[in-house]
């Protein structure tokens, strides 16, 4: 299984992106207002970092409880883990794993297509063992049974 296969999944979603020199608070209004748990950063086109609520509780912490006049450039990630369509899930799900990364945005020759959360990596490979389960237990269901076991040990109809 592929990113572009969890991409699709998801479906055409709204990809919600900020700029560094945004004020954070602002930023944090856009995650609240939209339910998401990341804002990918931008410039120029150009993926320049990834806020997640892992980086804004550092900044809560840090500002005593306050955001204050930080802007976004101050405490995001500005080396996100990325992935491209074609990756693996079993090679995100181990990136992710490493570096204890919840987001990973999907790149293609430096076009954002979207962003992968571990919860759709793990969801994603559920879904496919339900499906392979299901799979196993219908064949196992139509197994002929004159195959299963010698006439004599098929019990009496």
């Amino acid at each position: 299984m592929k990113v572009s296969d969890i991409l699709r999944s998801k479906g055409a979603g709204t990809l919600y992106t900020v700029v560094p020199d945004q004020p954070l608070a602002e930023a944090l209004i856009t995650m609240a207002e939209f339910d998401i748990g990341s804002l990918v950063v931008m410039e120029h086109g150009d993926l320049v970092g990834i806020l997640t609520f892992r980086e804004v509780i550092a900044a809560v912490v840090k500002g005593g409880g306050s955001v204050g006049a930080s802007l976004v450039r101050s405490v995001m990630d500005d080396h996100p883990l990325t992935c491209t369509p074609e990756a693996e899930i079993d090679e995100v799900r181990r990136m992710m794993l490493g570096r204890h990364a919840r987001y990973m945005p999907v790149m293609n020759s430096g076009t954002l297509l979207g962003v992968i959360s571990f919860y759709d990596v793990a969801k994603a490979v559920v879904d496919s063992q339900d499906f392979e389960n299901r799979m196993l237990k219908a064949y196992i269901r139509d197994w002929p049974v004159e195959d299963a076991a010698p006439a004599e040990q098929q019990p009496q109809r």
